[in-house]
């Protein structure tokens, strides 16, 4: 069924009407009177809906039920990548969001050789929600997770910190396992970090320990830093039984 967010506030009371890029997706999609289409609000609560009305700049659909989005997980997994090179974060935001992360937060490490300026985030910020926006609609799902973009590897840690566990993922690390502290943990939000191309400094490695986070392995394999972050994703997400 095609899928649509609406961010102004449903009212089930009266027929809403679709304009912009909904009614411009609508009409891609050869969407014709009659048809059902699920509208969400982005906050996890599905519309399911019949178009009464249809022009070319807007469509108007008569909502006929509701429930809670079968597609959002109730674990909140939040995705902190480094700035990496080229349209890397633009599959990350993707398929991350694909999968079900809560948010992808994205910011500067010591070793990041993309440093974007002010006013260059702007446009990609715009960019990648919008990347993030059609992979909800294409996925399911039942909110739009937010791209955030933090000025230091400090905000970000600190940020991070609020979560119920937080992970550092570290290629260098020995002693312990994404696995091993996932199943010693209880938690309902949890925040995942990853580095750039070049990894983590020692001394933003000893900043993350000393914020709380705990220093984990993915294995005796160095991935990618487009690999990591969806493939520790992938884990939590498996091992909380959001997958099933």
């Amino acid at each position: 069924m095609p899928r649509f967010f609406v961010t102004d506030g449903i009212q089930t009371d009266k027929p809403l009407v679709l304009t912009g890029d909904s009614a411009s997706h609508a009409h891609v999609l050869r969407l014709r009177i009659g048809d059902e289409i699920c509208v969400c609000d982005g906050q996890g609560q599905d519309y399911m809906g019949t178009i009464c009305e249809m022009n070319s700049r807007s469509l108007t659909v008569q909502i006929t039920s509701s429930q809670l989005c079968p597609g959002e997980p109730t674990l909140q997994c939040s995705v902190y990548m480094a700035f990496p090179k080229a349209d890397k974060l633009e599959h990350v935001i993707q398929k991350a969001t694909e999968l079900g992360a809560y948010e992808i937060v994205t910011f500067p490490t010591a070793r990041s050789v993309s440093r974007p300026d002010a006013s260059s985030l702007i446009k990609k910020q715009e960019r990648w929600q919008k990347i993030a926006q059609s992979a909800s609609e294409q996925s399911q799902r039942g909110r739009i997770p937010q791209v955030v973009v933090l000025s230091s590897f400090q905000d970000a840690l600190q940020r991070a910190s609020h979560s119920d566990i937080s992970i550092l993922l570290y290629e260098n690390e020995k002693q312990h396992s994404l696995r091993s502290v996932l199943t010693a943990s209880s938690f309902r939000t949890i925040s995942l970090f990853s580095g750039p191309e070049g990894g983590l400094t020692p001394e933003e490695v000893q900043w993350a320990q000393e914020a709380g986070l705990h220093i984990c392995s993915l294995g005796p394999r160095i991935l990618r830093c487009e690999t990591a972050p969806l493939c520790s994703l992938s884990a939590v997400l498996y091992a909380s039984g959001q997958l099933e």
